[in-house]
């Protein structure tokens, strides 16, 4: 009988976050300062971020060591399993090996605590009590608020207005756990108050609520800081434990992946399964396919543009070098809230432009098609973030199929969709629409970019 499940032993779990930054041929451009556009130093981004985090950002060195309370509360839902899709691949008849590392045991359901937790510690130990955040689909606003109770901490998130509606049980939870949840675009912020004047029926995005939180964190710079789920370096250096416990697994099931794969939005767990496998790449000569998957309504990594952009739609964020679709690009009120983001992260947009990673972009109907099949051969029901990366396991294994040759799959359930039933609703019913935009949409978003740069 094959093995299901490959679960490592709580004394196996990581005790060290692993930097790419270190290992990288080409280093990321560095971040520009929003008003002078020069670098940014430890002393500017500690105006948002914890001390430490913001050292983290910055950071060169190869593996930075998880503290010891954040270890502890890793452990509730940590190491995560890694499972070997059997129905799966049985359903597809592929003579692949399909494998999943399943992020969505955690108690938010998603990957993000992975990154929620160190950045609520990092902030608790420098005396900040209170924070402030976004969230698109709901997963990294439930999951800070679930951090932050643990550290005694009040949380404001700004939640995109479309999954503040299509998603309330993600408030609920946030409310469980004693966040305070508002819709973005909001009358709280000058940002909010901006949007809802040129749209009153604006449907929001996350470079908007980034927008809204960073204001609400500068108001207040003696008690509150910013903090966010994706994009940033330290947020994807924390996520590396997906992927270091995965190395881990792969050898107790005696494999090696041909390829990984990881939805993407701004690059949390993408990079979190992704940055490991790549060390191998980089330090032993490996040649694994890493392969992120957007959503074809905003496909920055396969259609946009690289060059410096702000990471919100207001500009008071700093400048990243990234591959962008404008920050004023408002992407289509598509299910997966989470990948709904202008712009990628500077470390994959490097990883990209040096072809180091591969990216592809899926509609929404095969994705949710994807993650539908998932759930009636593995019986889980997938995030609708997570039916992307689904999606290209599927397409891999079909080649496999069509070609006759074995490959070995491996691709990260970054959450259940347990909360997300309204889209399997839709899709199940024949009501969703698939929303690519046109060049010339693209083409004006962009431009407007390079006129205000």
């Amino acid at each position: 009988m094959k093995t299901r499940k490959f679960i490592l032993p709580e004394h196996r779990m990581p005790s060290a976050w692993y930097n790419i930054v270190a290992d990288m041929p080409r280093k990321p451009l560095p971040p520009l300062h929003p008003a002078t556009r020069q670098p940014l130093t430890h002393a500017d981004l500690s105006v948002l971020f914890a001390e430490e985090l913001a050292a983290q950002e910055l950071s060169t060195e190869r593996y930075i060591e998880i503290p010891d309370q954040v270890q502890a509360l890793y452990r509730i839902w940590r190491p995560a399993p890694l499972v070997r899709a059997i129905e799966l691949e049985k359903a597809l008849d592929t003579p692949a090996r399909i494998y999943f590392k399943n992020e969505s045991v955690s108690p938010a359901g998603s990957h993000k605590p992975n990154t929620a937790v160190p950045q609520a510690y990092y902030n608790h130990r420098q005396g900040i009590r209170r924070l402030a955040t976004e969230t698109g689909a709901g997963q990294w606003g439930t999951s800070i608020a679930f951090a932050a109770r643990h550290f005694g901490m009040e949380v404001q998130v700004f939640m995109v207005k479309v999954s503040y509606e299509q998603k309330p049980y993600r408030r609920l939870m946030m409310s469980t756990w004693g966040a305070d949840c508002v819709a973005s675009p909001s009358r709280l912020t000058a940002a909010g108050r901006t949007a809802l004047d040129r749209d009153p029926g604006c449907s929001g995005s996350l470079g908007l609520a980034i927008s809204e939180a960073v204001e609400t964190a500068m108001r207040r710079p003696e008690d509150t800081r910013y903090c966010l789920g994706s994009v940033l370096n330290h947020v994807l250096l924390h996520q590396t434990i997906i992927g270091e416990e995965a190395l881990m697994q792969m050898e107790m099931a005696d494999d090696e992946p041909d390829v990984v794969i990881g939805c993407f939005g701004g690059g949390s767990n993408f990079a979190g399964i992704g940055f490991p496998f790549l060390r191998r790449n980089f330090r032993e000569g490996k040649r694994i396919r890493v392969v992120a998957v957007e959503p074809a309504s905003c496909p920055k990594l396969t259609r946009g543009a690289f060059q410096y952009d702000f990471g919100d739609t207001a500009g008071l964020t700093p400048l990243l070098p990234m591959y962008t679709l404008g920050h004023e690009f408002q992407p289509a009120d598509i299910h997966s809230g989470g990948l709904r983001y202008h712009g990628a992260g500077s470390i994959v947009s490097q990883l990209l432009r040096d072809g180091h990673i591969e990216a592809q972009s899926v509609a929404q109907t095969e994705a949710l098609g994807a993650g539908v099949l998932f759930a009636r051969t593995e019986g889980i029901i997938p995030a609708p973030e997570s039916t992307h990366a689904i999606a290209a396991a599927v397409r891999e294994a079909l080649r496999a199929r069509e070609e006759g040759r074995p490959r070995t799959i491996l691709f990260n359930l970054s959450g259940h969709g347990m909360i997300d039933l309204y889209a399997y609703q839709q899709y199940l019913a024949g009501a969703l629409k698939d929303h690519a935009p046109t060049d010339r949409e693209i083409a004006r978003t962009v431009g407007r970019l390079e006129r205000i740069l």
